[in-house]
C-alpha cells in the first residue's frame, strides 16, 4: 500500500483553523491567532522530513521520495477561498517559506548539491540572484543551503540578522523551520510507516 505522507484533508483542516482564528494583524505586526501559522509550518516540515527519513532507511526509492514531496507541495499550493486580507497575506508568506522546504528536501534527496561553498557565501549568492531577478538562481542557492541543513549543518545565526525583508529572507525562514524541527520532535524518523493523524 502506498504511504500517504500528507493529505488534502489535513491541509483543509489547517485552512479551516486559520478561518476560525479570524486572524488580523496588529500595529506591532503580530496578530491574534498567529500561532496557527507556526503549527502549519511545523506540520508540513515534519511531513517532508518523514519522506526523507523513509528514503534514508531504504523504505522508498528516490523517485518515490521526490514524488511524495511534489504531492505535498501541490496540496499546499492549491487555491482556496479568501480567509480575509490579513490571513491571506500571512498564508502567502508561509507558502513562500515552505517553497524553501520543498526545494531543500528535493535537493537533498537528488544529491549533487554544493557541499563545499561556505553557507554564508551561498546566502550571498541567493541575495545577488534576487537583485538580478534571477528566480532560478535564488532557488538553486536556497536548495543547496537547505539540503546541507538537512544533512546536519547549521546556518550561522548572524547570516540573516541584518537582512531586510525580501524573498531570500522568507525562504530562509523555511530553512530555519527545518533546523528547528530536526532539533525538536524526531518522531518523523520512526520506521513503522504509519501515517500521521488527520487531525492536528
Amino acid at each position: 500500500m502506498k504511504e500517504e505522507f500528507y493529505t488534502q484533508k489535513r491541509w483543509v483542516n489547517w485552512i479551516n483553523k486559520v478561518r476560525e482564528s479570524k486572524f488580523e494583524l496588529t500595529d506591532s505586526g503580530e496578530g491574534e491567532g498567529g500561532a496557527v501559522f507556526v503549527y502549519i509550518m511545523d506540520d508540513v516540515v515534519l511531513a517532508c522530513l518523514k519522506v526523507i527519513a523513509r528514503w534514508e532507511h531504504g523504505l522508498i526509492s528516490p523517485e518515490e521520495a521526490l514524488a511524495a514531496t511534489d504531492t505535498i507541495r501541490e496540496i499546499v499550493n492549491e487555491d482556496h477561498d479568501s480567509l480575509g486580507e490579513d490571513a491571506d497575506m500571512m498564508l502567502a508568506s508561509l507558502k513562500a517559506s515552505l517553497a524553501a522546504v520543498f526545494i531543500s528536501s528535493q535537493s537533498y534527496i537528488a544529491g549533487g548539491y554544493d557541499r563545499d561553498t561556505p553557507l554564508p557565501d551561498l546566502v550571498k549568492a541567493a541575495l545577488e540572484a534576487e537583485e538580478k531577478e534571477d528566480l532560478e538562481g535564488v532557488l538553486t542557492a536556497i536548495g543547496q543551503i537547505g539540503a546541507r541543513v538537512i544533512g546536519g549543518e547549521s546556518l550561522p545565526e548572524d547570516v540573516s540578522s541584518d537582512m531586510p525583508y525580501c524573498m531570500v529572507a522568507e525562504l530562509l525562514d523555511g530553512i530555519d523551520a527545518i533546523a528547528a524541527a530536526m532539533l525538536g520532535d524526531d518522531s518523523y524518523k520512526d520506521e513503522d510507516g504509519s501515517d500521521a493523524e488527520d487531525e492536528s
